[in-house]
């Protein structure tokens, strides 16, 4: 079957044209072409890839867990899917060494099924800095043992994708470069270190941070630590655009000082895809209110974002170019993991995994190997 898009934008990954269409036969690409057409499918909006979204602790109902199967994982990623995206990391936090082998064993298995919008697993900790644990537990954060390392490294040779994020004080140099020599993606995160920590961590093989200003020391004059590491460096890192988490300000910085090499997570939580108000997650009543996860006490307890509220955000608020946008929730992304030759393009030879962004920046239709959702 041939399909033609036309009528919007196309952001092909880089670059946003107009009055071009996206051809599609049998679910793959055919070619991106300019020239009107007499019947356009839209009037006006944004076509662009489906998004990549490299931390997700859970969608659906499901938190990424302990007791997580392969089932649970395929329920977390189909959630994902009918929100926009291509695929998506799976992301436990801290959790025990015996929780954490559950959860890649349940992830292997998720690859040798292929589950569809699975593309690995992002483990944020337990090698953190109990100084900036954010929501994590502190009891179940403790430095990399030998045992931690042998499951890492078996794991980065068994996944498609492994992310790890880890704290300078809780892993050596020397692990460092094993996790990314096995290849892991090592990514700093909820850290007090230092500028020059950070450089330390970098220069061993350290290719991305989690959640730029979030549960990281606070830059000043004087020390700029891990935010201040990544401003001022090529490190690639991930950032949570719901106007809360970092505020419009603090983005407009980011983007400023790094106008490539970000890119949008929806660190969502198991709120994700539901219409639900509120849960008891880790034996704590989380409440949802207006885009906030809150406790009891008002005390944020995670991010309630999509990603195409994100992209809304770094137009609208940070002031970025619509292109620099779409980029950091498609291509940037999907270049980081590896998967460029496949994700976060549209291109001929591309399977048409497509979403229509409406002029308000909100996801209005999605193609999934060019069959409408």
């Amino acid at each position: 079957m041939r399909q033609i898009f036309s009528g919007a934008q196309v952001f092909d990954g880089t670059r946003l044209l107009a009055d071009h269409a996206v051809i599609v036969e049998n679910g793959t690409i055919t070619g991106v072409e300019e020239g009107a057409v007499a019947a356009p499918m839209f009037q006006g909006g944004i076509l662009a890839p489906a998004f990549v979204d490299l931390q997700v602790n859970g969608g659906g109902g499901i938190m990424l867990d302990g007791a997580a199967d392969a089932g649970r994982i395929a329920a977390i990623c189909a959630t994902h899917i009918l929100l926009g995206c291509a695929g998506v990391l799976p992301t436990l936090i801290s959790d025990s060494e015996a929780a954490t082998r559950r959860v890649i064993a349940a992830a292997i298995e998720a690859a040798q099924a292929n589950v569809p919008g699975f593309l690995g697993l992002h483990l944020e900790g337990p090698h953190l800095d109990v100084r900036r644990k954010g929501a994590h537990d502190a009891a179940l954060i403790r430095p990399m043992t030998a045992s931690d390392l042998a499951m890492l490294l078996d794991a980065a040779q068994r996944l498609p994708v492994l992310m790890v994020t880890v704290a300078p004080c809780s892993v050596t140099l020397d692990q460092v470069r094993a996790l990314v020599k096995a290849g892991a993606i090592v990514s700093l995160g909820h850290s007090e270190c230092s500028y020059d920590e950070a450089l330390a961590y970098i220069g061993a093989g350290a290719g991305c941070a989690t959640h730029l200003f979030n549960t990281m020391a606070p830059m000043t004059a004087r020390e700029m630590g891990l935010a201040g590491a990544v401003l001022d460096t090529t490190l690639a890192a991930g950032i949570i655009a719901d106007g809360i988490h970092v505020s419009p300000a603090a983005l407009r910085l980011a983007v400023a000082a790094r106008p490539t090499g970000l890119f949008l997570v929806s660190d969502c939580m198991a709120f994700a895809g539901t219409d639900l108000t509120e849960m008891v997650l880790g034996g704590r009543r989380i409440l949802r209110d207006a885009g906030r996860l809150t406790l009891a006490d008002g005390t944020l307890a995670g991010a309630d974002l999509r990603l195409d509220r994100a992209l809304g955000v770094m137009v609208r608020q940070a002031g970025m170019n619509p292109e620099a946008a779409l980029a950091m929730a498609t291509s940037t992304p999907a270049t980081l993991i590896g998967m460029g030759a496949s994700l976060g393009h549209l291109a001929a030879g591309r399977r048409a995994d497509m979403v229509y962004l409406s002029p308000n920046w909100q996801v209005e239709k999605i193609w999934w190997g060019g069959v409408a959702l």
